[in-house]
């Protein structure tokens, strides 16, 4: 079955852009890009390395992905890029959880390295979680944009473009964790925890290819600013705009204040 073709494609500064009728389209040809990049890599290397998201943006994507035939699971390793301090991976909301619900029970890669949110010594965690990631070259990350213009939990308060750290412990601000109620993760923003595990945002950017999949009307103004605003932590998305090897999949709703 041949992929979904864009409605529209552009570059913003360095960043390539697809915008695609329904977010239906949008997961179909993400995937396939995905997959051939890591089909690409395997053949080159053997191995390959992967950065996954964890967001309800990301379902319809990762659904895609792991039913897609012909890619050797056994051969990728996964890591995750955020995780709240203090839940358990039994938790609803635990994105531990989630990418075990939406990956994990589907393939069997030849390992997935999960944040312990739940640690007793979240410094050491970070330390231990950044230094799997350095053990080897990332191969691809897949990430979304969140209402704040985030980049896994690195807020606008939190962000740093030029962090010197992989993983890193940050507040999330008020924004954020609106965010997580209105996507059902948690009841009201007291629930939600205040602090979080996050891989930095050169962390992300430092794998091979980077692949931002945006889908939904709630991202449209973050969307907007990334791409006409300034490049500034004010919005953390709009760094992806100096990213050469960095693709964005918007579908028309994401699209919608273009």
């Amino acid at each position: 079955m041949p992929s979904p073709t864009p409605t529209k494609t552009f570059t913003v500064d360095a960043l390539s852009v697809r915008v695609y009728a329904t977010q239906g389209q949008l997961a179909a040809d993400a995937a396939q890009i995905a997959q051939e990049h890591l089909q690409a890599v395997l053949a080159a290397r053997g191995a390959a390395r992967v950065i996954l998201g964890s967001a309800t943006s990301q379902v319809q994507f990762l659904a895609a992905l792991v039913a897609r035939r012909g890619l050797d699971w056994s051969r990728l390793t996964l890591f995750h890029m955020d995780e709240y301090l203090g839940l358990t991976d039994q938790h609803a909301a635990s994105l531990r959880r989630f990418l075990r619900e939406q990956v994990a029970r589907f393939v069997r890669p030849q390992a997935f390295h999960y944040l312990e949110g739940d640690t007793l010594e979240p410094l050491k965690e970070c330390e231990r979680y950044g230094r799997l990631l350095r053990a080897a070259p990332i191969d691809l990350c897949c990430l979304g944009i969140g209402e704040n213009g985030h980049l896994a939990f690195n807020d606008p308060p939190a962000a740093d473009f030029q962090d010197p750290s992989t993983v890193k412990l940050v507040k999330l601000d008020l924004p954020c964790r609106r965010q997580q109620v209105g996507e059902g993760c948690f009841p009201n923003v007291e629930a939600v925890p205040q602090y979080a595990f996050t891989l930095t945002i050169p962390a992300l950017c430092a794998a091979s290819k980077l692949l931002c999949v945006v889908p939904e009307k709630r991202k449209a103004q973050p969307v907007r600013d990334a791409l006409q605003g300034p490049i500034s932590t004010v919005c953390p998305a709009s760094f992806l705009r100096a990213q050469a090897h960095a693709t964005l999949c918007l579908d028309a709703d994401s699209a919608s204040l273009l």
